[in-house]
């Protein structure tokens, strides 16, 4: 090459980098296009459904209080269930929550007008708070749906004695033995409206009728045990209690008859009413 020649290039590179003029170089290759993504979706919530019949039956076998969980959270996943509502409200007076019963009774009717295991929960958990004449009108509105049946009459019969109506509760009472003979829960009944008028005797006899059904349950007899003590026949009233409730319930309870019976009681138990009775 040419001086010449040389001495043009080496100024047209100077002057090339002078002014900025970068050799051309290759284009970096261009990112690919981000494509924007949707959001995840939120998992589908999960849908509760009542229990089946196996799961229902083996809660029927656990206590109130496991019942009345189980059968409140049936009410909530379908508040048109039948069963739940009744259910719900009979654990829940046999914690004695009474009003809470009533409550779950009567908010079952609501929506179930018709549902006549709510009429009959409604009913006992009125008698049971010591409001029978709040429970009549459901009650006598399930005898008029199903007249066949005793138990409405059993639940009148304690509903009008407590409103100070013994012959109306008299003639439910003998209705309800007319359908049932002998039938435990009504005898029972009727054997309390005897000791709540005073006389233990004539519910003796009812009551003895009444444990010697196969379907007898532990309140008839311990009722008897209440109706033996109140005449002074203690011997016989501690030996059922001892036989049927644990140590401690049965002191209590015979503390209880002995003061109404005016015996002296043992210095170790002390008096209480009778709703120690039910283990309270």
């Amino acid at each position: 090459m040419s001086p010449t020649l040389v001495k043009v290039a080496t100024v047209s590179a100077v002057l090339a980098l002078t002014l900025g003029v970068a050799p051309a170089l290759a284009a970096p290759p261009r990112p690919a296009p981000v494509t924007p993504q949707s959001p995840a979706p939120a998992p589908a919530p999960t849908v509760r459904t009542p229990a089946p019949a196996d799961v229902r039956a083996t809660y029927e076998r656990m206590d109130p209080l496991a019942r009345s969980l189980f059968w409140t959270g049936e009410m909530e996943i379908n508040p048109a269930d039948p069963v739940a509502g009744p259910k719900a409200a009979q654990a829940l007076r046999e914690m004695g929550r009474y009003d809470q019963a009533a409550e779950t009774a009567s908010g079952t009717l609501v929506s179930q007008p018709g549902n006549y295991d709510a009429l009959l929960e409604l009913g006992r958990a009125h008698i049971a708070r010591g409001q029978a004449f709040y429970g009549i009108a459901a009650l006598e509105q399930a005898r008029a749906l199903r007249p066949d049946d005793w138990r409405p009459l059993s639940l009148l019969g304690a509903a009008y004695q407590q409103v100070r109506r013994p012959e109306d509760a008299r003639l439910a009472w003998n209705e309800g033995l007319r359908l049932s003979p002998d039938n435990p829960d009504i005898l029972n009944n009727v054997a309390i409206g005897w000791l709540t008028a005073g006389d233990p005797a004539a519910a003796e006899t009812l009551l003895r009728r009444a444990v010697a059904q196969p379907g007898a349950s532990l309140q008839v007899r311990l009722n008897l045990a209440m109706a033996l003590g109140l005449q002074d026949k203690l011997a016989e009233a501690e030996q059922m209690l001892r036989r049927d409730l644990p140590p401690d319930q049965a002191d209590r309870n015979v503390a209880w008859l002995h003061s109404r019976s005016g015996a002296a009681a043992p210095a170790s138990a002390s008096a209480r009413t009778w709703t120690s009775l039910q283990g309270s």
